[in-house]
């Protein structure tokens, strides 16, 4: 009568060890479940989602609600949409270091960064804001101001211009001299000859245009102390309507004006010139503007953004349900 090899009993005894291991394992875990109270249940559960949509959203996807009309007609008010954060790099923590990602934001991607002109609040309230909004998916927002509307931590524009790019404006219209070119050239060209096309729309119309010359002339003799012209107060009434005016063709306007009158004047001076030169745009840094462009607070105010502070590229439209699609 054969024996059974020492090895397979071994073997089977630490088989039927760990089985009844697990077994007990799983009857501990059963009894606990059943004592456990169905609210304390509940909210390990909501914690466990929680930890995965934060994840998601730091270092995936992240839900962001549009808040202003300035990407009309990409982007609508109370839009909601998912922005990619793995391909610029996501943030370590949220608003605490970054990674490294695979590509830099490329001309004519729509991106979204933190805003330059934000007063933060301290780290901790950023941290507890940006996780309340991730959780919930943008639906939760604390940051507000006094009268209670959402502090725009992030904006979400167009990258215009690159690194040694100079953009100035003419009648609202953008004009581009790349790196290297002597010759402006519109942006609708410049799209055209570097293949990236995106819609731009326009509130102020070219009629729109034709009393700002008599206006920011009157605005100017105002400040040299002349006298008024019955004209030229028309004109500035007709600009003054509402959605009417363009602040910086009325402006680069009035400094041609005053440089005319007093060519000493160096204040004068450094503001035409800086109208005639454009707004200069520094190597590792992007500048981001709205297709809304008479409704957008945009880089022409807060300056070039730099790269590190671009986050992610919007990419999917999820709500509402008729607009839901790819972002372009």
């Amino acid at each position: 009568m054969s024996s059974t090899p020492v090895w397979t009993a071994r073997l089977v005894a630490t088989t039927e060890s760990i089985l009844t291991w697990r077994a007990r394992r799983k009857a501990r875990k059963k009894i606990r479940q059943q004592k456990k109270h169905v609210i304390v249940d509940w909210i390990e559960a909501f914690l466990w989602a929680a930890g995965v949509v934060l994840l998601i959203n730091q270092y995936l996807l992240q839900a962001y609600r549009i808040p202003t009309g300035s990407m009309i007609e990409t982007l609508l008010l109370e839009d909601r949409i998912f922005v990619n954060k793995m391909v610029y790099g996501p943030e370590l923590l949220p608003g605490i270091g970054k990674l490294p990602g695979f590509v830099e934001p490329k001309r004519g991607e729509v991106v979204i960064f933190e805003n330059p002109s934000y007063i933060s609040r301290g780290p901790v309230f950023n941290i507890v804001q940006r996780v309340l909004y991730m959780v919930t998916l943008s639906l939760v927002d604390i940051d507000r101001d006094e009268s209670g509307e959402p502090r725009a931590h992030f904006l979400i524009k167009r990258a215009v211009g690159f690194g040694g790019d100079r953009i100035r404006s003419r009648d609202g219209d953008l004009q581009i001299r790349p790196i290297g070119q002597a010759e402006w050239l519109t942006e609708q060209e410049f799209a055209r000859q570097t293949d990236t096309p995106f819609p731009i729309r326009r509130m102020i119309t070219a009629s729109d245009y034709a009393s700002y010359r008599p206006a920011a002339q009157e605005a100017a003799r105002e400040i040299l102390g002349l006298a008024a012209t019955t004209d030229g107060r028309a004109a500035q009434r007709a600009v003054q309507a509402p959605g009417s005016i363009d602040p910086f063709e009325f402006d680069r306007l009035r400094s041609e004006f005053l440089l005319k009158a007093n060519p000493s004047d160096e204040r004068t001076v450094v503001r035409h010139s800086f109208y005639e030169l454009g707004w200069y745009v520094p190597p590792n840094t992007v500048l981001t503007l709205g297709d809304n462009r008479d409704n957008s607070r945009d880089g022409r105010y807060y300056g070039p953004v730099r790269m590190d502070r671009v986050l992610g590229r919007a990419m999917f439209r999820y709500w509402p349900l008729p607009r839901v699609g790819a972002i372009r």
